[in-house]
């Protein structure tokens, strides 16, 4: 049976976290612009079965606002924002992101698939931790969704 237009999106969107989460931390680690880095992924991989906007505006909206992103979440860390790892900060950056801007995204969509994507790219037990701060961080930005999921 052919997937739905819905789980069509959700694997398009899925697709584009995971590069948006690459793209991410190649910016953070060598510094490249936006533009150089979105063209690079729209040329080295198939990005028919990519959100290519959601994409994008994960990429340009972490790194636009990428100061107010971490003051959001660094409240919440038990070490010093310099001490993450580069694949936890740009899985909390991209997560916090989702969290504030957007809404049409389900907080629990959106922990779900950081911790996801930490168990496919970070350290050993990080995906805990990427629960545990997206879980406060979302009942700070999401109150009344997460009360009433609960």
């Amino acid at each position: 049976m052919p997937a739905t237009p819905q789980q069509q999106l959700v694997a398009k969107r899925r697709k584009a976290r995971h590069y948006a989460l690459q793209a991410l931390y190649q910016w953070h680690m060598a510094g490249a612009s936006t533009r150089d880095i979105d063209a690079e992924f729209r040329s080295d991989y198939d990005f028919s079965v990519v959100d290519r906007d959601y994409f994008k505006a994960l990429l340009d909206g972490v790194v636009d606002d990428v100061e107010a992103l971490d003051a959001l979440y660094e409240p919440l860390l038990d070490r010093k924002l310099s001490e993450l790892d580069p694949i936890e900060r740009s899985l909390l950056r991209m997560g916090s992101f989702e969290l504030r801007e957007r809404i049409d995204v389900p907080y629990r969509v959106v922990i779900n698939e950081a911790v996801s994507l930490a168990k496919k790219f970070g350290a050993a037990e990080s995906f805990k931790y990427i629960n545990g701060v997206l879980d406060k961080l979302a009942q700070q930005l999401r109150g009344p969704e997460v009360s009433a999921a609960s």
